[in-house]
Formats: structure tokens, C-alpha cells, sequence
């Protein structure tokens, strides 16, 4: 009876070990994956690529316009593939988003039209970044090469360049001067020829550039730098002395800003036109017609009375007036708004003879 008891209890302990054996490894089955361990690789699945777009518009200084600047978000070598040639320097170009699109597609940048973001423009534009060599700049360098090369000091002198400066654009970084590399000069007739260049500019190896011209003599003149309105006063930061060529100037040119400030425009004054001598006019303090007081001085003496202007004038002017009551008319000097001062006639005495 015994043994038969530990027999059962031995295949029952049997069976039981069998039981958690089969219990473990259901729970290894239904365990859940940890949460910490598993959640960055899930969260770098799941998170959305981000959006390309397309820029409106950009700046370059090279020849060639990448997929890098075209598109906003790319990166890696497709960024840095060409994709259309560049503007002349200086100049302004546009690229159809449609031909965008289709290069950036053949390239393997995007997959179709729906990657890229164009926010509703139908093109971009692109600019490129130069240094524009001015009509100044070349009568700059033009001067230095004739002081240098013949002794001519040409300070008093315009270049007129045949035909108008040219437009000339280089690379943005070619910061040197403008030098002359050929000049010839014709002291009679003040006729030149030059070929100028800045060290190192790819663009002026390809292109020289060359101009003809004539040395012309200048004059100063007084030129506003602004609009100025008819019975406005001139003041100093109103205007500036320049250089223009002599001839056409005539001879009421004002040449001293002296002569200009603090007068008043007699009719409208363009910006940039030289001021004429009967373009501006002192204030005037006293019309014509006004009551004024009349000063009457002499040693020991003052008397001052009322009378009526027959012109007007400024300051400093001689004017005739006229007494209401006597109805003579004086000849006195305006000493201030309405005042006119009258000194008495110093007669010649005759000698006896």
C-alpha cells in the first residue's frame, strides 16, 4: 500500500514538473516587448521624411546652379550635382519648376512630381552675383594711366568715351583695381584709345575690354541733389559742386555754392541740371506795393514815417518808396522785412572862385 502511494506521488511530481515546464514556456511565448528597448527603433520607422522644397529664388556666384540650391532639404552628393547652367554674371534668369521636376526626377533626387514642394510658383529665379564696372571707374583708371604714361595731368579734364561706357560685369570676387594695359594718346586732338583690365578676371581674358575716346574740358558747376520747389530756400546739403564738360554751359552757369544757398528757387530746380544764375534769387522781404516804415537818419537826427514800396527786394536792396503825405518818392536801402532806411543827399559844395 505503501509503495503503491509513492509511486502515484512520483508520477504526479513527474507530471507537475511537466506542467511548469509547459506553463514556462507559454509565458516566454506571451511575454510583451519591452517598451524602452524597442521604442527608438519604432520611432525612426515611423517618423515621415523631411519635406524638400523648392526656393523662389536664389543668389550664385559660380557659373553653374546645383540641385543644392534649387531644392531646400537635400543634402549628400545629389546636393551638390549640377542641374542647369548659371546666367551671365550680372545677369537675372528663370527656371520652369516643370524642368526642375524633371531633372531632379532623372538624377534619382526625387521619385515624382509629389516629393517636391514648388508652394505654388511656377518658376525660380536666378540671379547672378557680379562687380559692374562703371563709366567712373573707367575714367579713373584711364587719368592714372595718362599721368603715368604721358605726363598729362587730366584733372581738369571729362572722358568722353565714344558710344557711351559699355556694360562690363565680372566675377564678384575680383576686388582688384581697374588698371589701363594699352593706352595711346593724341595730345592735339585729346583722342585716346584703351584696353583696361582687373588682375586676374577670368571674364576680361575672355572679353577684353576696350574703349575710344576724347578728353573734354570741364568746368564747376552748382547742381542740386534734389527736387527743389519754386519758392523754396536753397540750403547747404541741397547741393554739390561738380565737373561737367564745358561746352553747352553758357555763360550764367553758377560755378561757387555760395552763390546758391540760402536763395530761393525762382521756378522748379531738377535734380542732377546746373543751377543758372537766374535759377535762384535772394529772399525778398519787401513786395512791391507794401506799407514799410521809412527811416529817416542823419546826424543828431531819426525820424521814421509810413510809406508804400514801389518794388521789392532783399535785404541790402535799394528801393524807392514814396511818402503818402508829401507824395515824394525817396530812394532808401532795406535794412529788414518791411524797413527801409533813408540817408540824407550829401551836396558839393561850390568852391568861390
Amino acid at each position: 500500500m505503501i509503495r503503491l502511494s509513492l509511486s502515484a506521488l512520483l508520477i504526479a511530481a513527474t507530471a507537475l514538473d511537466a506542467g511548469t515546464a509547459l506553463a514556462q514556456q507559454a509565458r516566454a511565448r506571451h511575454t510583451p516587448v519591452s517598451i524602452a528597448s524597442a521604442a527608438p527603433e519604432q520611432a525612426a520607422s515611423v517618423l515621415p521624411a523631411p519635406r524638400l522644397r523648392l526656393r523662389p529664388e536664389i543668389n550664385l556666384g559660380r557659373d553653374l546652379v546645383t540641385f543644392g540650391d534649387l531644392i531646400q532639404g537635400l543634402s549628400g552628393d545629389l546636393a551638390g550635382m549640377a542641374a542647369f547652367r548659371a546666367p551671365a554674371l550680372g545677369e537675372t534668369g528663370t527656371i520652369q519648376v516643370g524642368r526642375i521636376v524633371e531633372a531632379a526626377r532623372g538624377a534619382g533626387a526625387i521619385r515624382d512630381g509629389a516629393d517636391l514642394e514648388s508652394q505654388g510658383f511656377a518658376q525660380v529665379v536666378v540671379t547672378r552675383a557680379a562687380r559692374r564696372i562703371g563709366a567712373a571707374e573707367m575714367e579713373a583708371a584711364v587719368k592714372i594711366g595718362l599721368q603715368e604714361r604721358f605726363g598729362v595731368d587730366a584733372r581738369l579734364f571729362a572722358l568722353a568715351i565714344d558710344g557711351g561706357a559699355p556694360a562690363v560685369a565680372i566675377e564678384p570676387e575680383m576686388l582688384g583695381e581697374l588698371t589701363v594695359s594699352d593706352l595711346s594718346f593724341d595730345s592735339r586732338s585729346r583722342r585716346l584709345q584703351a584696353r583696361l583690365a582687373v588682375p586676374g578676371s577670368a571674364a576680361m581674358r575672355l572679353k577684353p575690354l576696350r574703349i575710344s575716346g576724347q578728353l573734354v574740358e570741364t568746368v564747376e558747376v552748382v547742381v542740386p541733389k534734389r527736387a527743389i520747389a519754386r519758392g523754396e530756400t536753397v540750403g547747404q546739403d541741397d547741393v554739390i559742386v561738380e565737373r561737367r564738360p564745358r561746352d553747352g554751359q553758357g555763360g550764367e552757369i553758377i560755378s561757387d555754392a555760395r552763390a546758391a544757398i540760402d536763395k530761393v528757387a525762382r521756378r522748379a530746380l531738377l535734380a542732377g541740371v546746373p543751377l543758372r544764375s537766374g535759377d535762384v534769387q535772394r529772399e525778398e522781404i519787401v513786395a512791391k506795393g507794401e506799407l514799410v516804415t521809412i527811416v529817416y537818419e542823419a546826424p543828431g537826427l531819426l525820424i521814421t514815417m509810413r510809406g508804400r514800396a514801389g518794388e521789392s527786394g532783399a535785404m541790402g536792396d535799394v528801393v524807392s518808396v514814396t511818402n503818402p503825405q508829401s507824395k515824394r518818392s525817396l530812394q532808401g536801402t532795406i535794412t529788414g522785412p518791411g524797413r527801409v532806411s533813408v540817408k540824407p543827399a550829401i551836396g558839393r559844395v561850390a568852391s568861390a572862385q
